[in-house]
C-alpha cells in the first residue's frame, strides 16, 4: 500500500497519466526522495482514492500513471461539523486548522472577530487564505481523508452567520445544533439533545468574542456552551469540543 498521499486538482481515471504540481514535486523529491516506479496514493476531492505509479521523475516534473481506483468512496460523515473559528496568531491558527481537519470537520469559516489580535486586510487576507488551504490539504493527505472540507474566506460574524444560514443544507437549519463556546456559559454537552445531522461550532480568537458578538450569536439561536471550569486556549477549545461532539454523536 502506498505510504504517500498526494492531493491534486486534476481529473483522475485509471490508465491516465497526470503531471503533479510544484508543491507535490518538492515533497516527493526533496522530502521522500521517491524514484521512478514508486507507488503513491492520489485524491482530488471526489471521494475516491487512486493508486498511482511514478513513471517519470525529473528535477521539475513528475508524471504519475493511475493504476487503480478505490471500490467505494469515502462515506458521508455521520455528523457534519461546521467550525467558525476566530483567527489567531500564525502557528496557533495552523495547529487548530490541522487538528480540526483530522477530527473530521466538514466546513471551516475563519472569523474576523472584534477582539482578534490578528487583523487582516486586502492582500494579507488572500495570502493567509492560500496558506490555510495548504494546511487543510496537508492535513487531509496525512489523515486519509478523500473529501476536503470547505474553507471559506475570512468573514465578520454577521456575514458568516448570514451566509451559512442562507446556504444551509435544509435552508432553515432544522436539526442543526448551534453552539458558541463561552467559559461562563451555563449549557453543558450532556444537557443537549442529539442533533439530527449537523453542528455549527463558533469559537472566538485569543481575546474571546465581544459582548456584542456573543449577544448576536445567541439571538441567532446559538447556545452558550461551557467545556468545564478551566479556561482553554483558542487552539485547544475547538479541538476539545470537536472531539467531544464526535464521541457523542459522530464517528468516534
Amino acid at each position: 500500500m502506498p505510504e504517500s498521499r498526494i492531493y491534486t486538482r486534476d481529473h483522475l481515471q485509471v490508465s491516465a497519466n497526470i503531471s503533479l504540481d510544484v508543491v507535490a514535486i518538492g515533497h516527493l523529491q526533496k522530502v521522500l526522495r521517491l524514484r521512478t516506479g514508486a507507488m503513491i496514493a492520489l485524491f482530488n476531492g471526489d471521494g475516491f482514492e487512486y493508486q498511482g505509479q511514478l513513471v517519470k521523475v525529473q528535477r521539475n516534473q513528475i508524471q504519475v500513471q493511475i493504476i487503480a481506483k478505490s471500490i467505494v468512496p469515502e462515506p458521508d460523515p455521520i455528523l457534519k461539523l461546521h467550525l467558525v473559528l476566530g483567527i489567531s496568531r500564525g502557528e496557533r491558527m495552523d495547529f487548530a486548522l490541522q487538528k480540526a481537519v483530522e477530527l473530521g470537520v466538514t466546513r471551516i469559516t475563519p472569523l474576523l472577530a472584534q477582539r482578534g489580535v490578528v487583523q487582516l486586510k486586502g492582500e494579507r487576507i488572500e495570502r493567509r487564505h492560500r496558506h490555510w488551504w495548504q494546511v487543510v490539504v496537508a492535513a487531509c493527505e496525512q489523515s486519509g481523508r478523500c473529501v476536503l472540507p470547505q474553507l471559506d474566506e475570512p468573514q465578520m460574524l454577521e456575514q458568516a452567520i448570514g451566509s451559512f444560514i442562507d446556504n444551509s443544507v435544509d435552508h432553515n437549519l432544522t436539526g442543526t445544533l448551534r453552539l458558541v463556546l463561552y467559559h461562563l456559559g451555563t449549557t453543558k454537552l450532556h444537557q443537549i439533545s442529539s442533533p439530527v445531522h449537523s453542528v455549527i461550532l463558533l469559537v472566538g480568537p485569543e481575546g474571546g468574542l465581544s459582548p456584542e458578538e456573543l449577544d448576536f450569536a445567541q439571538q441567532q439561536g446559538f447556545l452558550a456552551l461551557s467545556l468545564g471550569p478551566r479556561i482553554l486556549r483558542t487552539e485547544t477549545a475547538p479541538l476539545a469540543a470537536l472531539a467531544a461532539l464526535q464521541t457523542l454523536w459522530g464517528d468516534f
